[in-house]
């Protein structure tokens, strides 16, 4: 596994509607990197972002999806989403008070 940094775990927000439901309930959903595990994402959001305390993390793997352009058949990249749920007495996060 390589050695991954606090700033290189979370890649960027995902704004979806489903997502945006889900900030009601104080969960906020990420793109991460995809050898990260839960507590390196628990750790990355704590670190970012001042005032929060993670309660559970939940991870997603999304594989490849199969392309092809002419003969030459090949896979996009694999992706991991995370979802971060924070506890009732948590600072929101800043980036998603605007949307």
């Amino acid at each position: 596994m390589a050695n991954i940094q606090y700033y290189d775990v979370i890649l960027k927000p995902v704004i979806t509607e489903k997502s945006m439901n889900l900030m009601s309930e104080k969960t906020y959903t990420f793109m991460v990197h995809p050898e990260a595990n839960k507590t390196m994402i628990k750790k990355a959001v704590e670190k970012m972002f001042e005032g929060t305390k993670v309660k559970k993390v939940n991870t997603l793997n999304i594989p490849g999806k199969k392309k092809r352009r002419g003969t030459v058949v090949g896979t996009t990249a694999k992706t991991k989403k995370a979802y971060v749920q924070l506890t009732e007495d948590s600072k929101e996060i800043e980036i998603f008070a605007g949307l």
